[in-house]
Parts: structure tokens; sequence; C-alpha cells
């Protein structure tokens, strides 16, 4: 096989991540597909995960951050009675309890303290970085490790079905959840321990009932050549669609283009971060507003003309 010519594409695609790959090894073979020169991914999912996992490419890896700090869903299934070292299916038996007998009363008391702000303490097998090093590293090597627990937030947090010592969760949290800890607490909490079976995510903000596609789909469409694969690539824009939209005149796209604030009618304009286009209807800018309608630049986009496929942003409404 000869080299892979990469090139500048601009835009995301909504991957449905398959079980076994990490995040960064799912990333990779869909950037060699699409023969993206540059890609990132919006906060990583377990290798025994599945679900949505937004990939960003060119342009469109300016907005990773934001969608790495939205509200996400998953439908998580735990198995009572077992705590393994890594809280998942990969880890080493660490005990073995009995389960007791368990009714959805028993069950919704116990899920009830975990809605909301929660303190948790992520699992020591994770990417967290202490001392510069990821912790999965030095719990690989049996050093001692002691994780400082910290706030998150549950939204929602609801008992789906249940059948002998497994219980299937729908959750849907903020940034920075680890929900193999979430299941660990729970098993402790109905007195018998858990890990965490399986995992899906089924939505990460703003897509939320996002229209997924598989590796075998980029595949199939990169064999069909560059019309059905890129048109599997979504705009920038519609990562940015869950913030007010701001349209520009031409004089006001071009200051805002060369970084320069922009004065907006304060009756009108949103306070807040918004998503600024200009007057051709291309994406400037993921901008934010204050209260006297100044418009200033937080990441600027440098995105190329629009394309029949890959639009360059929504257009403003």
């Amino acid at each position: 096989m000869g080299r892979i010519a990469f090139r500048d594409l601009h835009g995301l695609v909504l991957l449905d991540k398959p079980l076994g790959l990490s995040s960064n090894q799912a990333l990779q073979a869909a950037r060699r597909l699409f023969r993206a020169a540059k890609g990132g991914h919006t906060g990583a999912l377990d290798p025994l995960a599945t679900g949505l996992l937004p990939l960003c490419f060119g342009e469109g890896t300016k907005i990773a951050g934001q969608l790495l700090g939205s509200r996400k869903a998953y439908l998580a299934e735990c198995r009572l009675g077992t705590t393994t070292t890594t809280a998942d299916l990969e880890g080493e038996v660490i005990a073995e309890r009995a389960v007791p007998e368990l009714s959805d009363t028993l069950i919704e008391a116990a899920l009830q303290p975990f809605r909301g702000r929660i303190a948790q303490v992520p699992p020591v097998y994770s990417a967290i970085k202490q001392g510069g090093e990821a912790l999965y590293l030095k719990a690989r090597r049996g050093e001692t490790v002691e994780v400082p627990a910290r706030e998150v937030e549950i939204h929602r947090l609801e008992l789906v079905a249940r059948e002998g010592n497994r219980l299937v969760l729908r959750v849907e949290c903020g940034s920075g959840t680890y929900i193999r800890s979430l299941a660990v607490d729970i098993g402790e909490a109905l007195g018998c321990g858990a890990h965490l079976c399986s995992l899906r995510r089924l939505w990460v903000e703003p897509f939320l009932e996002p229209q997924m596609v598989t590796l075998e789909q980029i595949e199939q469409a990169a064999g069909q050549g560059d019309t059905r694969l890129l048109a599997l690539m979504r705009p920038v824009g519609e990562g940015l669609a869950h913030l007010p939209a701001v349209p520009l005149d031409a004089v006001a796209s071009q200051a805002l283009s060369r970084g320069q604030r922009v004065q907006l009618d304060p009756s009108v304009a949103p306070v807040g971060r918004c998503a600024a286009y200009g007057d051709d209807g291309a994406l400037l800018a993921l901008a934010e507003c204050d209260a006297q309608g100044w418009l200033r630049v937080l990441r600027g986009f440098n995105l190329p003309p629009p394309l029949p496929l890959i639009e360059a942003g929504r257009p403003p409404s």
C-alpha cells in the first residue's frame, strides 16, 4: 500500500465507536479513510465502550474543547456482587459478595444520592495525569495511587431494566464524570459492590439525536469516491448549533475576522457564548458577547468557501 496523500478537510464526523478500539485508534482509522491532515476527538471512550465519538477535522478541531465540556448521555450495564481492579470487565476480581434481594424501590433509594452535584473519586485506572503521568501507568506498576475526589454533575440517573444481578442505567451527566466510578459507588450503596459490564454513549450536546456512522460505512463510502465519503462529514457549525447564531454584515465580518471587537445592538445581542457568521453565511468564530453588546472572538475559523457537500457553517437564521 502506498503512502496516504493527506489533505485539508474541515468538518465533523459523528462516529459510532466500535467495541475494542481506543478513541485514538478509532480517530486514526477514520482520519486515514478521509485522508484528513489534522484530526482530534472530543472526549475519550474506553475500548469496552461504544457509541457517539464526535471527530473533528481541520478547523473543526478548534471546537473540540467546547464539545469536550458538553453534557453527555450513556446507557450503562452494571453487574452487582463483583468488584474489579479497573471497575469494569477488564480488571481482576477484587471481591465477590452476595447480592441482597432488591426491589425497584430499594434501587431508586440507592440512586437518589447520586443525582445533582456529587463528589466522585475517579478510577485509579484512568488517563487522569498526576505528576505528568497517567494514573493507569502508575497503577499497572503496582504503585499506590491516591486519587482525590472531584465534583461532577449527574443531570439524570434512571433504572432502565434489571435482570438477575445486572442493572441497566441511563445516565446524563456533565464533563469529567466517570461512569465506572458511578457503577462502583451504586454497588456500594446497595451493599454488594458492582462493576461496569458495558457502556454506550447515546449523545453529546448539541448532537442529541445523532446520525452516527460506523468505520465500516466510512470505509465503504471511501471505496465509492469522494462524493459519497464527504457526504458523511458534518459542517463545523453544527458543533455550535446549541449556541445563539449571530449574523454579521460585511463591515462587522471583516472586523471580527481580523480579531477586532464588534459592537452589536445590546437590546437584541445574546449575552454569553455564540456562533458568529459572516455576511456570506460562513462560520467566522466562536465568540462571546457582553451585556453592552461588545462581541469578541474566542476561537476564529479560517474555513474555505462553502462546498456543495461540506458547508462552512450553519447559515444564520
